[in-house]
């Protein structure tokens, strides 16, 4: 950072730190011991797609490596789109196993940014629920390299349990590099794992 950045304002950006991700299965116990949330084994990673035979490579090479074991009974990634043209890939695995899931969502962080495709990648998001049923997702900022709690209300209104969010954040602050700025908290309505 320059004389003249620091003079205007401006921060260099956060460098993305995907090993960020390998925090969450340690997070998830105190997640779980401190208000009750459990993984439901789903995660997702959102991208912006890109046009073109190198992305479209990388996707299948992508699908290669996540289905390779669904011989041995491993459910296979499932690509969709939403709204907004984002792409989301949605992983599956026993709902103990949050360190595979991890591992599976590293990979195609990892992959996409060695690829050079890191610049299109928005978040990786893993899943939770509470004995009562509520949905919680840990999101992964990829250009922040930050963390934040996302518990949308159930029911078809978009809005958010906000007073969930804030406790989740006290609770996990120990564990993750949760985001601080609260205006990037941004809500994944309907994302695949939630």
């Amino acid at each position: 950072m320059g004389l003249l950045d620091a003079i205007l304002g401006r921060s260099k950006p956060v460098r993305p730190d995907l090993d960020q991700l390998f925090a969450v299965p340690s997070a998830a116990l105190t997640l779980q011991a401190a208000a009750g949330f459990t993984p439901t084994g789903l995660g997702s990673v959102c991208f912006a797609g890109v046009e073109g035979g190198g992305f479209a490579r990388l996707q299948e090479d992508v699908r290669e490596l996540l289905d390779a074991d669904t011989e041995r009974g491993g459910i296979p990634v499932e690509f969709s789109r939403d709204a907004y043209g984002y792409t989301w890939l949605l992983a599956r695995h026993p709902a103990d196993d949050s360190a595979a899931l991890v591992n599976d969502l590293h990979a195609v962080n990892t992959l996409l940014q060695d690829g050079g495709f890191g610049p299109h990648l928005l978040c990786s998001l893993i899943g939770f629920r509470d004995p009562e049923g509520r949905a919680l997702a840990l999101v992964y900022l990829y250009k922040r390299g930050t963390f934040y709690p996302f518990a949308p209300l159930p029911g078809d209104a978009e809005k958010r349990d906000n007073q969930l969010e804030l406790q989740v954040r006290g609770v996990l602050g120990d564990d993750l590099r949760v985001e601080k700025d609260l205006s990037r908290w941004f809500p994944v309505w309907g994302a695949p794992g939630l």
